[in-house]
């Protein structure tokens, strides 16, 4: 198969493998590559991924990840190599830590720690029930189809076109093409996203779970822009991660629709908080996750 015949989600797989591990003492060293992303940056998501995989190399099979908590410390170019270095904090008889930074020709660009536990541990549950009544993802319009009209005009939609590797459906008003001004009048952040990946893989579990740490990435900050009026296309906008946390509590399947139940509780100092809990289509809660963002707009836009 040729480059030009992968399809984004191959594509996402195969820099989600990365490339041969070397050990030297406590420390393991893995290189990886870049997708494309419009803005010439590595993606977020994407580094959080590989940064989970990387760690992944270095613990028993019997260990999934149910959390990764990453600060992403620069912009990286999508033009070099990631060099991932992965330190064993520990591995006790239930849980394993490691410790991975993510570093380029000029530094670091992100640092995590991701934890792993060992499969099949028994204890108590509970969960908040999925949100009754929301349109099942077939009938609704995908992000793809939104954004295809205008893939000539915009780099952003060209990506949300043709090159993100999952189909994101809003069940809330999109905010790809303009702010909801309804919600920020009410003061609300709330929106509901239907997502999966944008075709089939076949892959272990533990890329399932990252495959969701790359997709949740790109919903993460609509709420805080849905509450403040604002969107990803705002004239002037500037925005970037600065944070994420993200926790796994059942097994994921990327080539099934996932309902991401989402909010904002607040934003000052040019940062805003965004939350997520992601839902199965049969109403099981799977995921958490939490992103802090910097986002500066224009001052008069703020005063509109």
């Amino acid at each position: 198969m040729t480059e030009t015949a992968i399809t984004p989600l191959q594509r996402l797989a195969k820099v989600l493998q990365l490339g041969t591990p070397s050990m030297y003492r406590n420390h393991m060293y893995v290189n990886g590559e870049s997708l494309y992303f419009p803005t010439g940056r590595v993606y977020g998501g994407q580094v959080i991924a590989q940064a989970m995989m990387a760690a992944s190399q270095t613990v028993s099979p019997s260990r999934l990840p149910n959390s990764i908590h990453g600060y992403f410390i620069s912009a990286g170019d999508i033009r070099q190599d990631l060099l991932f270095d992965v330190e064993n904090l520990r591995d006790g008889r239930s849980f394993s830590a490691r410790r991975v930074n993510v570093t380029q020709a000029q530094g670091s660009i992100l640092t995590a720690i991701a934890s792993f536990q060992e499969q099949g541990q028994e204890g108590f549950e509970f969960a908040d029930p999925m949100p009754e009544g929301v349109p099942e993802p077939e009938t609704l319009t995908s992000a793809k189809q939104i954004m295809e009209p205008f893939a000539e005009k915009s780099s952003f939609a060209k990506y949300y076109a043709e090159k993100s590797p999952f189909d994101i459906r809003h069940v809330t008003r999109t905010i790809m093409l303009g702010a909801d001004k309804k919600s920020a009048s009410n003061d609300s952040g709330k929106q509901m996203v239907w997502m999966k990946a944008d075709g089939t893989v076949d892959v272990p579990q533990v890329m399932h779970r990252a495959m969701l740490a790359m997709g949740c990435d790109q919903v993460m900050l609509e709420p805080v822009l849905r509450r403040a009026g604002l969107s990803i296309a705002t004239p002037g906008i500037s925005f970037a991660s600065i944070d994420h946390s993200m926790w796994w509590y059942r097994d994921i399947d990327i080539n099934q629709w996932h309902l991401y139940v989402q909010d904002t509780p607040t934003a000052a100092h040019g940062r805003g908080l965004g939350q997520a809990k992601v839902y199965t289509q049969d109403g099981k809660l799977v995921a958490c996750m939490t992103q802090e963002a910097m986002i500066r707009v224009p001052e008069e836009d703020l005063k509109k």
